[in-house]
């Protein structure tokens, strides 16, 4: 991740995942494919933590995976759980989307096929994969609209991808 990252995110991660369930600071610990295997089941948090670590360690394509599964399923969370404390879980998910979401989007929107396919994955894995933190009987309704909410940015993604292109080219970044 960027500098800034890599300086603030042992203070990021304790003061940001004290919020969360106590399962979900050992996630920073835990190996890769721990992480991956229990994701699905963890709080939404481990999804980010996955993908940072994953990018950190070059593997920028899985990252990407993993960043938009997180979205998906936190925003997911929220839906179904709209009177969390906005100090709670909204702020951890607005934070870690800043701070992890920032170089990854950045670097899944320099590819919009592969970014485009990487979305049908995560669709496709989020619809043969059991939400074990936010059981489907529980918020199906609520799934539903947020996995609309993903489909509609990448309609947007492939209605707009020379705009979208150049956008990203005049941006100047270096270092990806």
């Amino acid at each position: 991740m960027a500098a800034l990252y890599r300086a603030l995110s042992p203070f990021v991660f304790f003061f940001l995942l004290s919020t969360v369930p106590a399962v979900a600071q050992d996630f920073h610990s835990m190996p890769v494919d721990q992480l991956r295997a229990e994701a699905p089941n963890a709080h939404p948090s481990a999804y980010y933590v996955l993908a940072s670590r994953l990018y950190d360690r070059g593997d920028k394509d899985e990252a990407v995976f993993w960043f938009y599964a997180g979205q998906l399923r936190y925003r997911t969370h929220l839906a179904c759980n709209p009177d969390l404390p906005p100090d709670g879980d909204p702020a951890l998910f607005s934070a870690l989307s800043e701070v992890i979401g920032s170089e990854i989007n950045y670097y899944a929107f320099g590819d919009l096929d592969r970014l485009l396919d990487t979305i049908d994955a995560v669709i496709e894995w989020d619809q043969s994969t059991p939400n074990g933190y936010a059981p489907d009987a529980d918020c199906s309704a609520v799934r539903t609209d947020v996995l609309a909410g993903l489909n509609q940015l990448q309609a947007h993604i492939a209605e707009n991808a020379d705009d979208i292109r150049a956008q990203h080219l005049s941006s100047g970044r270096d270092g990806l």
